[in-house]
């Protein structure tokens, strides 16, 4: 019986910027669904590339003084530079101003279309350029603000076309409550069902005030409009399989699996489904939404010198020491939080003292005991215990890969390996070897190479070329036929002689990359012009002195303290302040600080913080501005 066809899909990435972690964490994701697919024999489609339309990207492009397809070549060359030199083992990289997913956006456009799901109208909504999304007034923070992202929206008045996403309303939450595990985390799933019952309005997808994107279809004589990004970027999934060409890869629909990021699930989950539904094509079995990451727990942005380059800890640590603590470190859909701390932690433990470190003992014993010949005569007899602690592992291991529990599948893989370092200190070989009962030593080290065969087979994956390494000194192939043999079947190595490999992890003592701190934008002389203010300007911050009432570690974090401070009238603030590695919270309560008291409210790591510190930083450290004598709570300063 011929295996189904398997369907991965990344989000494709959006050119207004360069890879950065997050972008790694899918695309590593979605890689090692692909191969793990194909290790089990099924036919398999695996899709990424970049989103590169929109007037988000046209201004980036005029900011930097070029015409967007050259500015969208530039950064999509960069995505893809990168996803070769990780290996990554996509089976297509689509752009979204290639001339095949134009015409087949425009094919979907026009059939949603004479089916009356789409009619021309006009628009009148709140616009966030960043977030490529339309908001009503309601759904604004302080009556201007995009929700997602806080920045300013703008006001657009224009005409356009819609499409009848409340039509589809019904249609969704019944695909939702069909569909257990349609969508991942269960948690998210049942943030969108909420969203959905809220009521859906129909979705404005065209817009007439720039032209960086797909024209409508040229028989509708409307070449003004250009459509919504969103609808432009969610096609690719199927014009990518040729949707509206000749369709020849249009057997791998419906997906698989798509893996996107928190942030663009309602997009994935409530318009291209409902989308779908219009074509009167599959729904997707699976979107799956992953969390962010943050650096040393705090948020990383350029401003604070912190964004995470993959290529950099790739080239530091390993790409697939890297793959392996991505993967391990974070429950999928949670946040994740890197440092080089952290990483080196798993390449020492993980990686060098449990996995590789078998290896090396199982050289060292066949060496020594039989001129590095490794036989499986006797395992099954003398170690039925220790198989059939791997088999109750095993059993179900798989299940938990398939749901994306990436880290709850690479433990229970380092359970079974910690079986096999068990067994050997159990039943000490080395003293077997000395009593003349040479073939119960020899079948210990069977059985460790056994066990490790299997967990390399099922870690392939994740960590493709040390598998490979691993099994060429055990004397197999990593390929379907290995995956029968060893996983379904069950059955143990051949006899072979075990080749010599040099430690594969070796140990890091100390972190490899420097810190970053934060680089200063050289300032011009016109901005040295613009940055001075007339005294007016200065009143309009309010400085204030307060006293600290209460003050608390934010345990997530390495540098966050959450602190309550009265600031007079009867009035206290919650302020988050990244002062944890100067300061302790003994260190601040009952003492007295300067803040600026008007600043707007923010969310920090959820936290709202209603107020800055203000403080002086030089090589030395950081220290808080105060008052020299006790001063009245809420006093002003300047």
């Amino acid at each position: 019986m011929k295996n189904s066809t398997i369907y991965v899909t990344t989000p494709i990435y959006y050119v207004n910027d360069i890879p950065h972690i997050g972008h790694a964490y899918t695309t590593i994701i979605a890689d090692t669904m692909a191969r793990y697919y194909r290790l089990k024999g099924h036919e398999t489609f695996f899709l990424t590339g970049t989103d590169e339309h929109g007037q988000k990207i046209a201004e980036a492009a005029k900011s930097r003084k070029r015409e967007p397809q050259k500015y969208a070549d530039e950064i999509s060359h960069k995505f893809k530079s990168l996803w070769d030199e990780f290996d990554i083992s996509y089976d297509k990289f689509i752009r979204t101003t290639d001339s095949s997913h134009k015409r087949g956006v425009q094919k979907a456009f026009k059939t949603m279309f004479d089916k009356g799901d789409i009619y021309k109208g006009m628009y009148e909504g709140y616009y966030c350029i960043s977030c490529e999304t339309f908001f009503t007034q309601t759904q604004l923070m302080d009556h201007e603000d995009c929700p997602d992202c806080g920045k300013p929206t703008k006001l657009v008045e224009e005409e356009s076309y819609f499409f009848k996403l409340s039509k589809y309303q019904e249609r969704l939450l019944t695909w939702y409550n069909n569909d257990e595990n349609c969508i991942l985390p269960k948690g998210k799933k049942n943030e969108i069902i909420n969203f959905v019952k809220d009521g859906l309005h129909d979705l404005s997808i065209t817009r007439t005030s720039f032209d960086w994107g797909v024209k409508l279809p040229k028989d509708m004589n409307n070449q003004k409009h250009v459509m919504y990004v969103w609808l432009d970027a969610l096609m690719n999934y199927i014009t990518a399989l040729g949707y509206g060409e000749d369709e020849k890869e249009m057997s791998f629909w419906p997906a698989t699996m798509h893996l996107v990021g928190k942030d663009i699930l309602r997009f994935h989950s409530i318009y291209w489904p409902a989308f779908l539904m219009s074509l009167e094509l599959p729904l997707p079995k699976q979107i799956a939404a992953h969390g962010w990451w943050t650096r040393n727990g705090e948020k990383m942005s350029k401003s604070k010198g912190n964004v995470v380059d993959p290529k950099d800890i790739a080239d530091a640590y390993g790409l697939e020491n890297f793959r392996y603590f991505m993967l391990r470190e974070v429950p999928f859909g949670q946040d994740g939080d890197f440092s080089q701390k952290s990483l080196i932690d798993r390449i020492n433990s993980d990686l060098g003292n449990e996995f590789g470190n078998l290896l090396n003992r199982i050289i060292g014993m066949s060496k020594k005991y039989n001129n590095g010949n490794i036989t499986s005569l006797h395992v099954k007899e003398l170690h039925v215990k220790e198989l059939n602690e791997v088999e109750v592992i095993l059993k179900n291991v798989e299940d938990r890969l398939k749901m994306l529990q990436t880290n709850r599948y690479l433990e229970d893989l380092w359970r079974v390996l910690t079986i096999a370092n068990g067994a050997i200190t159990t039943h000490e070989p080395w003293v077997k070897i000395k009593n003349n009962n040479k073939n119960e030593a020899l079948a210990v080290v069977g059985l460790v190479a056994n066990i490790l065969a299997r967990v390399t087979i099922l870690v392939s994956p994740i960590m493709p070329k040390t598998a490979t390494i691993i099994a060429t000194t055990l004397g197999f192939e990593i390929d379907t036929k290995s995956y029968i043999k060893f996983i379904e079947k069950k059955e143990l190595l051949s006899d072979f002689t075990i080749k010599e490999t040099p430690p594969l992890f070796p140990r890091i003592e100390k972190e490899v990359l420097a810190t970053p701190e934060p680089t200063p934008k050289p300032c011009s002389s016109e901005d040295k012009k613009e940055s001075i203010i007339t005294i007016d300007q200065f009143f309009e911050t309010s400085l204030k002195i307060g006293t600290v009432l209460d003050a608390q570690e934010i345990k997530k974090s390495s540098t966050l303290l959450k602190l309550k401070v009265d600031i007079g009238e009867k009035q206290t603030r919650q302020i988050v302040a990244g002062i944890k590695k100067y300061y302790t919270p003994e260190d601040l309560i009952n003492t007295q600080v300067c803040i600026v008291a008007n600043l707007k409210p923010i969310n920090i790591m959820g936290i709202l913080s209603e107020g800055m510190l203000l403080t002086a930083k030089d090589k030395k450290g950081l220290s808080l501005i105060r008052p020299e004598n006790s001063r009245k709570n809420g006093m002003p300063i300047g």
